[in-house]
């Protein structure tokens, strides 16, 4: 009912305005959000997003297992990068129980990371090939994602929803096989060749298409709490890898690109890592997708030592005494934040000195961001909201949770 009275005092803007469901059963919603627009002919006047078809209680769940088994559940929110996601758990609750990982395990999470970061790039700069009809691009993509899904079996056995690492480091080091593909993955691939990049630069409308679609400004990206891509276009970025480092991130040096327009074709470049130009009539190669350089120095620089904590008697450490139903974590609160050039996923922990958590709230990224999407979508062609939400990479599983 307020949807309809809202929508009645906006049929008098201008002659008669249509209503339009753009979703959830259209494709390129991905099946599961809607999106209820008014239109003046082609062009949108308002939208009025409706979200929670996927609705599942992660947190509500989460509170009721024990802290080690709560890592599969954090493999379901943006699976498109689930190790940054597993991650992220595992230091909230090292900060909690004030768990000393290793210096080794530690460049190991950075370079899983890395690599997770990768692929969610990879992802979702296809996808808005796909959505301007660049269909080439986006099978030269997702080879190059299917190499860094390899790399996480060898590290964890799993593809897609990774469970990888541990509260306290890492279940296992790294295998002969992984740190020879790491090193291999990290060199000009096929994505740089001649014939990937022929393939995106002559489908001209994916050059052309984004240029202008889905703008924000600085002070609005800034106000809604934008991170990663989605902000790194709008001139301004905070990046905690940089800003507020965790996992060794303070020992590499790295460039954070940053875009000029902030719409979707600044989105897409700045996953590509590339700078946009300043006409659309005139597109750049394609550049390696995402730095792939961290991964490799991580891999050459990786220190000696174990992949996980040790107990200080060298018994079992307090992760491993509690996935066997001994020991308890203290009472306390853990609140730290993942995601170097990735939207900031946090974790607001509070515990009460029992083996699962009396409060458990998940920071999730999509659902900060996309309540921007009606401003952004507001006064584009209909066409212009497919590729806004495609480069602003929503992932239901995170959004609803």
């Amino acid at each position: 009912m307020q949807i309809q009275s809202y929508f009645s005092q906006l049929d008098s803007i201008e002659g008669e305005l249509a209503t339009l469901n753009l979703g959830p059963t259209h494709p390129a919603t991905h099946g599961i959000f809607q999106n209820v627009l008014k239109m003046n002919g082609e062009k949108i006047v308002s939208a009025e997003p409706t979200i929670g078809y996927i609705h599942r209680a992660f947190e509500k769940l989460a509170e009721h297992r024990p802290y080690n088994q709560i890592t599969p559940i954090t493999d379901r929110l943006n699976y498109c990068s689930s190790p940054i996601n597993n991650m992220g758990w595992h230091m909230t609750v090292e900060k909690l129980a004030k768990i000393e990982v290793p210096k080794r395990a530690q460049y190991m999470r950075v370079i899983v990371m890395e690599l997770a970061r990768i692929a969610d790039h990879l992802v979702c700069d296809a996808v808005i090939g796909v959505d301007t009809g660049a269909l080439t691009g986006f099978t030269y993509m997702f080879q190059e994602r299917e190499r860094i899904y390899d790399m996480y079996e060898e590290v964890c056995g799993t593809r897609l929803t990774t469970n990888v690492g541990r509260i306290g480091g890492m279940e296992r080091d790294f295998t002969r096989l992984f740190t020879k593909n790491c090193a291999l993955f990290s060199k000009p691939s096929r994505l740089n060749s001649r014939n990937s990049i022929s393939s995106w630069n002559a489908t001209a409308f994916l050059w052309t298409a984004p240029w202008g679609a889905g703008p924000i400004e600085a002070e609005r990206a800034m106000a809604y709490g934008f991170t990663g891509p989605t902000c790194a276009p709008a001139a301004w970025i905070t990046t905690c890898g940089s800003c507020s480092p965790y996992s060794s991130y303070e020992d590499f040096d790295f460039i954070i690109p940053v875009g000029t327009q902030g719409d979707t074709y600044d989105r897409f470049m700045v996953r590509q890592e590339g700078n946009p130009p300043e006409s659309a009539h005139h597109p750049p190669g394609l550049r390696q997708p995402a730095d792939r350089r961290l991964p490799r120095r991580c891999t050459r620089l990786l220190p000696a030592g174990k992949a996980r904590c040790v107990h200080q008697n060298g018994g079992p450490d307090l992760p491993f005494q509690n996935r066997y139903g001994r020991g308890a974590y203290p009472q306390g609160r853990g609140v730290p934040c993942g995601g170097r050039w990735q939207p900031r996923l946090g974790f607001y922990l509070v515990s009460d000195g029992g083996r699962q958590p009396y409060r458990l709230h998940f920071r999730r990224p999509c659902f900060i961001y996309y309540q921007a999407y009606p401003e952004m979508v507001k006064g584009s062609m209909l066409s212009d909201a497919i590729l806004t939400m495609s480069s602003m990479n929503v992932i239901a599983g995170e959004l609803d949770a």
